[in-house]
């Protein structure tokens, strides 16, 4: 079946919102579509109908598809847990930790995965919508590659480069590109995508005119700059601050801080101060303190006490204040964290930070499940994911547990400090309330998570689909009539 890849400039050119919206673009019109990524590299995952694990882009695609996620969308997941290290996530399941060079050596067993995936989504999708991964011109990566390139090379499929202008230098991003490329490369890219574009377009028209006469190929869209647009981007850590208010909630910077995506929530809500601390710098003062999930608990433990944030967080309880370990978060507050495998970094015990009755493992097994439950205090029902390696046993049985799943509880909560391993336990409106309302903010309401998601999707799509000039686009490799 037809495929079509969509490849970036740079990292963060918007090819994972390119592919979302051409996703529901198709879906509209009545066609069966599937995102796929063959290598990512991110440590916000999801987890996947198979129960699997992949990128939390190719989860958000697959929404704008229509469809479950499916760990065929992201046959490939890297999630460094170091500079040099990370754990591989091959057809969802972790297959242990490499090294860069170790992994180089990997390659053709991960592009054996690639393809059995693709394989797959071609059998059960009429249009496969593929996103490359940071640049294709990355000279030192090209050998092997199977993340740009070296994909739409054998799977034989057409290329749409994308660039953003709102960052500037996009002529010299997409003929610099073409030049670092073979000459088959660049045959196969087709057209080129202008993202993110602000201001008067017949001002760009002589640019236009320009790239087109000489690359010869087609300007297939030029996409406007949507402000405020809400889709989290794939790894990048949100900086800017809720909507304002008095009620301050300050997330903790760890150095492998995953599944960021948790606290978009917060972000939205109206009379709150959310912000992430900067590394480096006292924790800001703040009504609730959220310390978040880790690929590297252990380290990134340690790292947090080298900030000197534990005595920091000591004294904000101290003053009253509350506090959320989310999955790593709520390792750290615990009393002790063994990995005696290695699992996510050096092999060897730590000590937590002692505020919860609890002692965690790390254990080979990776659990991997989605959830649905209800808060125990007020019984407001909660969803989400669980996407970790410990075992973590509660050493006080008058312990109060968060959650109530159908057999088992998750999690503890005391007057001041909660902690559990649910990613996404802000997504439920109540439930967000009624957290909040612990934490001490009362709230009337919240924005819905998901219904904003799809009204974003709908936004994005709109946007592409009205700038996309369908007749050079038919001609660049989406030869879809209706």
């Amino acid at each position: 079946m037809p495929t079509l890849m969509i490849q970036g400039c740079t990292s963060d050119a918007g090819k994972t919102t390119i592919v979302a919206a051409l996703c529901r673009i198709l879906l509209r019109r009545g066609i069966k579509v599937a995102p796929f990524k063959p290598q990512n590299m991110a440590l916000n995952s999801a987890v996947t109908s198979d129960a699997g694990e992949i990128g939390r882009a190719q989860a958000m695609q697959a929404v704008a598809a229509g469809i479950a996620p499916h760990t065929d969308f992201n046959p490939v997941l890297l999630k460094p847990s170091s500079d040099c290290r990370a754990q591989i996530i091959i057809q969802g399941k972790s297959i242990g930790n490499l090294d860069a060079v170790d992994y180089h050596a990997y390659k053709q067993t991960a592009k054996k995965a690639v393809f059995e995936s693709w394989g797959r989504l071609k059998e059960q999708y009429e249009w496969v919508i593929v996103e490359g991964a940071g640049s294709p011109a990355e000279i030192n990566l090209r050998a092997g590659d199977i993340a740009n390139m070296g994909f739409a090379e054998e799977a034989d499929c057409p290329v749409w480069l994308v660039a953003d202008i709102d960052r500037g230098g996009i002529f010299a991003h997409f003929v610099g590109t073409l030049a670092c490329l073979s000459a088959s490369e660049q045959a196969r890219i087709t057209g080129f995508i202008i993202n993110r574009f602000r201001g008067d377009l017949s001002l760009l028209q002589g640019g236009i005119d320009w790239l087109e006469q000489e690359t010869g190929k087609p300007v297939i869209a030029v996409v406007p700059y949507l402000h405020g647009l809400d889709i989290a981007a794939e790894d990048a850590v949100p900086r800017t601050a809720g909507n304002g208010g008095d009620f301050k909630i300050v997330i903790a910077t760890l150095p492998h801080i995953s599944n960021h995506t948790d606290f978009d929530p917060l972000r939205r809500i109206t009379g709150v101060d959310c912000s992430y601390a900067t590394p480096n710098q006292p924790l800001p003062a703040a009504d609730l303190l959220i310390i978040p999930g880790s690929k590297n608990t252990r380290g990134d433990l340690a790292w947090l006490r080298q900030q000197g944030w534990d005595k920091q967080i000591e004294k904000h309880l101290r003053f009253g204040g509350k506090v959320i370990g989310i999955c790593g978060g709520y390792q750290m507050l615990g009393q002790t964290i063994a990995d005696p495998r290695g699992l996510e970094g050096e092999a060897g015990d730590s000590k937590g930070l002692g505020w919860l009755p609890i002692a965690t493992s790390l254990e080979q097994d990776k659990q991997l499940r989605n959830l649905s439950g209800q808060l125990i205090a007020n019984g407001e029902a909660v969803t989400g994911y669980e996407i970790h390696h410990g075992e973590t046993q509660i050493l006080d049985s008058a312990a109060i547990p968060l959650i109530k799943y159908a057999n088992e509880h998750d999690g503890i909560i005391t007057d001041q400090i909660l902690g559990c391993y649910l990613h996404g336990l802000f997504d439920s409106s109540e439930a967000l309330k009624s957290l909040l309302a612990w934490a001490g903010h009362q709230v009337a309401e919240v924005v819905d998570h998901q219904q904003l998601l799809e009204q974003e999707i709908d936004r994005l799509s709109d946007a592409l689909d009205q700038s996309i000039d369908w007749e050079k686009a038919k001609q660049a490799g989406l030869n879809i009539y209706w």
